[in-house]
């Protein structure tokens, strides 16, 4: 069995202009304060980390490393959280997510998504050179416009949407695999990928991919009113990466798991910073140390509470908490008997030959 490995935190809420959240040195040095082992760094601004630079120079990649290891940190993984999502725009969300790509390939939806694949790409080479077994990323969604059933529902769409979000992403999980790195999609509404169903489905389609796996973030579950503990039960031999963030469902008579358009603090269902909801974290840890997981918790904070540093500070607490040492022998060795067949046969039972 093993132990999974911890705590990490996920960079992309605490990027900014001011220091020392605007180096990744700073960054470092911040996480490494609080009591963080690894760092999950997202691939979108080249100031924390280039990409192009990482696919291409070993030496980058060990300077990274260093860095870090300076510091007592590792890379988790890194995250395509956006690029991954412009592999698949519907043309209703282009205007919307346009701004995560750069000038040259906005308003072309064909440009736009050729340069995503080749990001996340590109991320499979940089993962393999840090020296990474998995990578965040998100699936990108062709088919949420449609997510109700009104107008009805229509099978014919639904299966070309998920043909050719598969058709998008089998060269990038071919690529994934060359380097021996695992794709984490992050499970999660918006994206074509929010719940087993569509995953199963998407999985099916690019022929049960040994490279397509799971980001589980058992908030996002919570928030569909999906029981994410039976999740692991289900989808633990695909779970190979893990957000602990915390969410809770308050009904009320005016708005449900939709939303109604509000603020995130007005909503029924809303993000918490861990320990703050109702997530049943000694529940999601047990189970993932039943199954063996061995790869990082790592915190994602958002909240619609709480101030950033605080989450950050109580959320490597938290999941130093909540990790479980896995025990090396059963607890009852000490009462073992003898295993053998003949003692066996000799209590007297047993008639076999």
């Amino acid at each position: 069995m093993k132990t999974l490995k911890g705590p990490g935190i996920f960079l992309s809420q605490f990027i900014s202009e001011s220091a020392p959240f605007n180096s990744l040195e700073g960054l470092a040095q911040w996480a490494s304060s609080l009591g963080y082992k690894a760092l999950q760094i997202p691939c979108n601004h080249q100031a924390i980390f280039d990409l192009s630079l990482a696919a291409n120079s070993q030496t980058y990649c060990d300077e990274v490393s260093g860095m870090l290891a300076s510091y007592g940190l590792s890379v988790s993984e890194l995250s395509t959280h956006l690029e991954g999502q412009l592999i698949a725009v519907h043309p209703a969300h282009d205007v919307a997510f346009d701004g995560f790509a750069p000038e040259q390939v906005r308003g072309d939806n064909a440009k736009r998504t050729a340069w995503a694949i080749d990001r996340v790409k590109l991320a499979a080479k940089a993962s393999a050179s840090l020296g990474l077994t998995a990578h965040a990323t998100f699936s990108g969604s062709l088919a949420w416009p449609y997510l109700y059933p009104w107008p009805p529902h229509n099978p014919v769409l639904f299966e070309e949407a998920f043909a050719e979000l598969a058709r998008r992403w089998e060269p990038v999980l071919n690529e994934f695999d060359r380097h021996g790195v695992d794709v984490c999609y992050e499970i999660h509404p918006g994206e074509d990928l929010h719940d087993g169903v569509t995953f199963e489905r998407f999985l099916a389609l690019v022929n049960n991919h040994p490279r397509c796996n799971m980001l589980y973030d058992p908030s996002h579950l919570h928030l569909q009113h999906i029981d994410y503990l039976q999740y692991i039960d289900i989808y633990h031999q695909r779970i190979k990466a893990f957000h602990v963030k915390d969410a809770e469902y308050l009904p009320n008579g005016r708005s449900g798991v939709y939303g109604g358009y509000q603020r995130w603090i007005d909503r029924a269902g809303r993000f918490r910073s861990p320990g703050d909801g109702q997530i049943d974290f000694k529940g999601i840890f047990s189970k993932l140390a039943q199954y063996d997981y061995g790869g990082w918790a790592v915190l994602e904070w958002e909240c619609c509470l709480k101030e950033s540093d605080a989450g950050a500070r109580e959320g490597a607490e938290f999941i130093k908490r909540h990790i479980i040492p896995v025990a090396g022998r059963a607890f009852d060795d000490f009462a073992a008997q003898d295993p053998h067949l003949m003692f066996v046969r000799s209590l007297g039972w047993i008639t076999g030959g």
